[in-house]
């Protein structure tokens, strides 16, 4: 059971409507996800959420098939049902092929070795507050990852960490 409302657009604050507004424009259903409408319920809440995937975005340091499986392993990495499911039509919509898919959910190899260099060092990075051992940063590196790709992967991560925590926090149903 949810511990936040789940607002609709009219219900919320007013600094989080356009926000609510905005993100139920882009989705596919013509409405916000569960987890928007209760992060509605904090102007800031929203507004951090939306600036994280906002920074992702755009412009891009990886592809958006990178980046889904960036956001996969983080979120198999936390363990949130929801985030995970997220996270998956994700992957999906961004070209991983579904034994793929499920090779990030259980922390398996992809078969992409610069992929799995990658998602195996924000797997550590998210599992360990942030720390990384040297023989996995160097890994990534040696698979073919430079400084501005390493320091973006963080970037995913924190969107990913900070989402599926907010999911945990405020016991969102799922709707995906």
């Amino acid at each position: 059971m949810s511990r936040i409302p789940t607002l609709a657009i009219a219900d919320a604050p007013d600094a989080s409507r356009p926000l609510l507004q905005k993100i139920a424009d882009s989705s596919p259903t013509g409405r916000p996800l569960n987890l928007h409408a209760q992060m509605a319920n904090s102007p800031a809440v929203l507004a951090a959420y939306t600036s994280l995937r906002a920074a992702i975005a755009e412009p891009r340091t990886f592809d958006p098939k990178v980046g889904a499986a960036l956001t996969l392993a983080t979120a198999a990495t936390v363990g949130n049902r929801y985030m995970i499911a997220i996270a998956s039509r994700l992957a999906h919509m961004n070209g991983l092929a579904e034994e793929q898919i499920e090779a990030l959910r259980t922390s398996t190899v992809t078969g992409e070795a610069k992929i799995d260099a990658l998602t195996g060092l924000v797997r550590e990075a998210t599992a360990h507050s942030g720390n990384v051992a040297n023989a996995t940063w160097k890994a990534a590196q040696q698979a073919g990852w430079g400084d501005e790709q390493l320091a973006d992967a963080f970037a995913y991560l924190g969107a990913t960490v900070f989402t599926a925590y907010f999911l945990n926090y405020a016991q969102t149903d799922p709707d995906v």
